[in-house]
């Protein structure tokens, strides 16, 4: 037994509160005792299966890569799970976390204000630009026509999908095909699992971005055997060409830049109500799509057999549902594994921020004053960005630790409020909600960014923008001037939601370690021998952690050092890993 795992006690799981659905305006609140009762009466069942990664995912790994000390040894005694008296041990819990009142995307309350397709005209100009550039708001009338109002047919006279147009499918391919250069890690999950088909029997309904990169991962679940739905997490970050692409291949997708509310809802429901059809498995960003089959097809809830959720605003969300004992699936937490806190969170956005900014507000940073909000791994990234290109950077927080992090890297701690009237730019970056609100913003000075790099939209109150004294200007793709009665304006960024991802692009190389990880994540719940993960949240197994890692280090020639049996025998360790317990923060 790996000695490293024994030397603290199991981890507990997490549940704090994630959102206040009592005061949610939902027609269907009626429900929710029925609803409750039903998702209730599923049981925990106990089994005495060897506590084994499932020997699909072990094959498809061999296969993978000539990198092998990680993979020796994973079947016999020395396992990532502990093995109890013959009982299969339970995989380790997410830990808790701070807890997060009210955290939500006002999940219900969007559903009762469906009547904003108007929304969609006035985002759309842009969704011709898949990168969200500068030009003209007008530049092609077909933006102006919802592709919920077009019939579209693909080469194969397949219907089932809804796109901007079908016309982009060839420039699409080519971006999938740039994005699969980089993503190599990935690609060598996709040949190993030609023959194996791990996911051979799953039905995965998603709701992530729609990119490139996101492409290279929904082609590979098929690949594995699985069969997808998928709808946009956000409605702005969507690559039309790239869900062209996937539409012509007969992929079933529905999503297009520029969504209204209405229509963000609408596709979710598209990828779920099927007849003939029922997910088994969803994979999520941000819970959106959790929480509208938990709402409007319970029925469908209790058979999905797990869920993968790679943000903070989602697992908020499930850790919600665990706690109020409505949670009657597994779900893994990817957003707390190493390789995507650290890679995706921290280097992604470290990059990504300046090139946003740039984009979008043409932002000289060399002396300007800025606030973030939050140093979690994102606002480590934003703020060191924005440090090395001269800027003053203040850091926000609530965690007494991050914020004696963030004084240690050279950071001004302080409050938003004291601040507010001197920055020139304000940037979120925590996932909670109305982190900057109106009274914030009618402090700002003239010409003050506001943006957000967190995942949720809620972390900039715009709703309270929209009042009758306030001027809305759109300046181009991803700006909107809020003009004042006395002639002061802000610059409003994406509309509040995440910038990278809205307005810009991220580095693909970043985007293949997140995307392997939920390929694994998936895998692994799906072959779980019964009794492994129950009713809860779970971190990512060490072992496939440092497996993610591990494959990518091979882009780099990286030559990793190994342990001698003395060595690992002094330090209690498995010689072939993992080489941290579960509790290690790197």
């Amino acid at each position: 037994m790996d000695s490293s795992l024994n030397s603290k006690p199991e981890i507990q799981s997490a549940t704090p509160p994630m959102e206040n659905n009592n005061s949610v305006e939902d027609s269907s609140h009626n429900d929710e005792a029925a609803i409750s009762s039903a998702l209730e009466t599923v049981g925990n069942g106990d089994s005495s299966e060897p506590p084994t990664i499932s020997s699909k995912l072990l094959r498809m790994l061999e296969a993978a890569t000539n990198w092998r000390p990680v993979l020796v040894k994973m079947q016999n005694s020395e396992e990532v799970f502990k093995e109890k008296e013959g009982v299969v041990s339970e995989a380790p819990r997410t830990k808790r976390q701070i807890q997060y009142p009210e955290q939500t995307r006002e999940f219900d309350s969007r559903l009762t204000k469906t009547g904003r397709r108007s929304l969609s005209h006035s985002i759309s100009h842009s969704s011709t630009d898949s990168n969200g550039s500068g030009g003209s708001d007008a530049e092609n009338p077909e933006d102006e026509v919802s592709p919920r109002d077009v019939q579209q047919i693909n080469s194969k006279g397949s219907r089932d999908f809804c796109i901007k147009s079908i016309k982009l499918a060839d420039f699409g391919r080519r971006e999938i095909e740039l994005a699969e250069d980089e993503m190599t890690a990935l690609m060598a999950l996709r040949k190993a699992a030609q023959v194996e088909k791990p996911l051979a029997g799953a039905k995965i309904v998603g709701c992530t971005h729609v990119t490139a990169q996101t492409a290279v991962l929904f082609e590979t679940l098929v690949v594995l055997g699985a069969q997808c739905r998928w709808a946009a997490c956000n409605i702005y970050s969507t690559q039309d060409e790239v869900a062209a692409a996937l539409a012509e291949q007969d992929f079933p997708v529905f999503a297009w830049k520029g969504e209204s509310e209405d229509d963000f809802w609408w596709c979710i429901d598209r990828c779920v109500n099927v007849d003939g059809w029922e997910p088994n498995m969803i994979l999520d960003d941000g819970g959106d799509m959790t929480h509208w089959i938990y709402k409007k097809y319970p029925h469908l809830f209790k058979k999905v057999k797990g869920i993968v959720e790679e943000s903070i605003t989602g697992i908020h969300r499930l850790h919600h549902l665990s706690k109020a004992g409505k949670l009657c699936v597994p779900a893994i937490n990817v957003n707390d594994s190493v390789t995507k806190q650290k890679f995706d969170n921290l280097y992604c956005c470290r990059e990504s921020i300046l090139d946003s900014l740039k984009k979008t507000a043409d932002i000289m940073f060399g002396g300007k004053q800025v606030a973030v909000c939050g140093y979690g791994e994102v606002g480590k990234g934003c703020s060191a960005a924005l440090k090395a290109m001269g800027s003053v950077v203040y850091v926000t927080e609530i965690d007494p630790i991050c914020a004696l992090q963030a004084c240690m890297d050279g950071f001004r701690l302080t409050k938003l409020g004291d601040v507010v009237r001197q920055v020139d730019m304000v940037i979120t970056c925590t996932g909670n909600k109305n982190v900057v609100v109106r009274e914030h913003m009618d402090l700002m000075k003239n010409g003050c960014v506001v943006c957000n790099m967190g995942r949720s939209n809620t972390e900039i109150d715009v709703s309270s923008l929209r009042t009758p004294e306030l001027v809305w200007k759109h300046v181009r793709a991803q700006v909107d001037h809020i003009i004042w009665p006395d002639g002061r304006r802000i610059v409003l960024l994406a509309r509040g939601r995440v910038l990278n991802l809205s307005s810009s692009t991220v580095p693909i190389y970043v985007l293949s370690i997140t995307a392997t990880t939920q390929a694994l994540a998936l895998i692994e719940l799906f072959n779980a021998p019964e009794g492994r993960y129950k009713q809860d949240v779970y971190l990512l197994p060490k072992k496939l952690d440092e497996y993610v890692a591990s494959l990518h280090l091979l882009t780099f020639d990286a030559h990793l050092t190994e342990l001698t049996d003395e060595q690992a025998k002094y330090m209690g360790l498995n010689k072939y890993g993992p080489f941290k317990p579960t509790y290690y923060r790197y």
